[in-house]
C-alpha cells in the first residue's frame, strides 16, 4: 500500500485498540529510509496541537516542495479538532502540499466534517487477535531474556544461557485472552508479572524464578474491556441487545447485556432503552413488558449498580421471550407518514369535534351534534374529511384510503 501511494491521497486508520503509535512509528521509518530522501515526516497530535502548530508544519512544506521533497503529516487523535479546524487541511491537501494520514478512535463519519471526509481513504484498523497478541509476548519474553516452557517442553532445550525467568504458556495464553486485543494491556500484565517474580541483579541468586498461572491470575484479573460508552461500541452494543430481543433470542439478549454492564455502561440507559423494546418490539401483545421495563428503570435508578444487574437480567430475558408484535410501531409510523406527506395544508379539526367552552363557539357550532357513543353508532366522522377511510392498522397498506 505504501509503494503505491499517491501523495494526493488522504487516509484516515479509525482505530480502537489498534496500535497508533507504532504505525506512526513504521510511516517514520519509511520515509527516513526512502532511498530518494524525498519524503518527509512530520508527526502531530491534536491532543496537543493546535491550528498554529498545523499552519506552521504546512508552510514548511510548502517551502520543501519547491526544493522536490514532499512532506507526509500525521495528526494523531485528529477527531479532536473541530469541523471547523479540520478544514486548515483542506487546501494543502488539495494543492498537493501534504499527504495527510489521521489516527482516530472514533467514527470518521461523525468526527470529520464532510470535505475532509469526501476526499479520504478509510482504513480500519480491527483489535488485534488471540493468535496475534500470543506472538507479540512470546517476543516480549524473549526481549527480556526468558524462555517460554510449554508443556511436554525439557527447561533448557535449545537454550545456551540460563534465563532470567521463565514463564508458563498458560500465562502467556491467560495474558492474551484477558486484554481483549489490545497488545499494550497484554505486556502490560507481562511486565507486571516479571517485575513481582523477577528479583533484582544484585539480589538474584542461583535459582532461575518460574512465573506461573497461579502467580499472576489474582493480580492480572480482567480489567481491560474494550467499550466506549460514547463511542461505536456504545451504540453496536445496545443495537445488538434490541436486536436479539426482538428475535427472541435469550441468550444473545444476556450475552449482550452483560457485555455492556461489564464496560460499565449506565444501567439507567440499558433500562431506558429496554422500555423502548417494550413498546415497539412487544406492545400490546403482552402489555404487562412495558410496566416491567419501567420498574425496572425506576428500580436501577434508586438501586444502582451492582445491585440493579440481576433486575436488568430478568427484565431483558423477559422481553426477549415474550410475545412480539410491531403493529404500534407500524401504526404510528403510517401516522408520521401521512401526517408528513400532506400535500398543501393540514386538515382541520371537524366542528363537531371541537371546544366549546364559550357561547361564542357554540354559535360558530363547535361541538355540534357531538355525542359519547360508539364510533360504529354515534353518526359521526372522527378524521378530518377526505381521510375518513384511513387504516393505520392495516397489516397490508396501513394508510389504506382512496382519495
Amino acid at each position: 500500500m505504501w509503494d503505491n501511494l499517491t501523495l494526493l491521497d488522504i487516509r484516515v486508520c479509525c482505530t480502537s485498540c489498534s496500535p497508533k503509535t507504532s504505525l506512526a512509528n513504521v510511516i517514520a521509518t519509511m520515509c527516513k529510509n526512502d532511498p530518494k530522501k524525498k519524503i518527509r515526516y512530520v508527526k502531530l497530535s491534536a491532543a496537543m496541537s493546535g491550528v498554529t502548530d498545523v499552519k506552521e508544519a504546512t508552510t514548511i512544506a510548502s517551502n520543501e516542495l519547491k526544493f522536490g521533497r514532499r512532506t507526509v503529516i500525521f495528526m494523531d487523535e485528529i477527531h479532536r479538532f473541530n469541523k471547523a479546524q479540520q478544514d486548515i487541511f483542506l487546501p494543502h491537501v488539495e494543492a498537493g502540499t501534504i499527504t495527510l494520514i489521521g489516527a482516530t478512535t472514533e467514527n470518521p463519519s461523525f468526527s470529520l466534517n464532510s470535505a475532509l471526509l469526501s476526499r479520504c481513504r478509510v482504513i480500519v484498523l480491527e483489535k488485534l487477535t488471540l493468535e496475534d497478541v500470543v506472538r507479540i509476548l512470546n517476543k516480549a519474553v524473549n526481549s527480556l531474556s526468558g524462555i517460554v516452557h510449554r508443556e511436554g517442553q525439557k527447561v533448557y532445550e535449545a537454550f545456551n544461557e540460563i534465563p532470567k525467568f521463565i514463564i508458563d504458556e498458560k500465562t502467556i495464553q491467560f495474558l492474551a485472552e484477558t486484554c481483549d486485543g489490545d497488545a499494550r494491556i497484554a505486556l502490560g500484565g507481562l511486565e507486571l508479572a516479571v517485575q513481582s517474580i523477577v528479583p533484582e541483579e544484585e539480589n538474584s541468586g542461583h535459582d532461575t524464578p518460574l512465573i506461573s498461572l497461579e502467580h499472576v491470575q489474582e493480580s492480572l484479573k480482567k480489567t481491560h474491556m474494550l467499550y466506549d460508552r460514547k463511542g461505536d461500541q456504545h451504540y453496536d452494543m445496545i443495537s445488538a441487545l434490541h436486536k436479539s430481543v426482538r428475535a427472541s433470542d435469550e441468550n444473545a439478549s444476556l450475552y449482550w447485556l452483560t457485555r455492556m454492564m461489564a464496560g460499565g455502561e449506565d444501567p439507567v440507559y440499558i433500562a431506558r432503552r429496554m422500555v423502548r423494546m417494550a413498546c415497539e418490539d412487544i406492545g400490546l401483545e403482552d402489555p404487562k413488558a412495558l410496566g416491567i421495563a419501567v420498574h425496572t428503570m425506576h428500580a436501577c435508578k434508586m438501586m444502582g449498580m451492582p445491585e440493579c444487574d440481576v433486575l436488568l437480567a430478568q427484565c431483558a430475558v423477559y422481553l426477549a421471550k415474550a410475545p412480539k408484535s410491531r403493529l404500534m410501531e407500524d401504526a404510528l409510523r403510517a401516522a408520521q407518514r401521512l401526517v408528513a406527506e400532506q400535500k398543501g395544508p393540514q386538515p382541520v379539526v371537524p366542528l363537531h369535534l371541537r371546544n366549546a367552552p364559550t357561547k361564542l363557539m357554540k354559535t360558530l357550532e363547535y361541538g355540534k351534534n357531538y355525542n359519547m357513543r360508539h364510533k360504529d353508532v354515534s353518526g359521526l366522522t372522527y378524521l378530518p374529511e377526505g381521510l375518513e377511510t384511513v387504516d393505520f392498522f392495516d397489516g397490508q397498506n396501513p394508510v389504506n384510503y382512496t382519495d
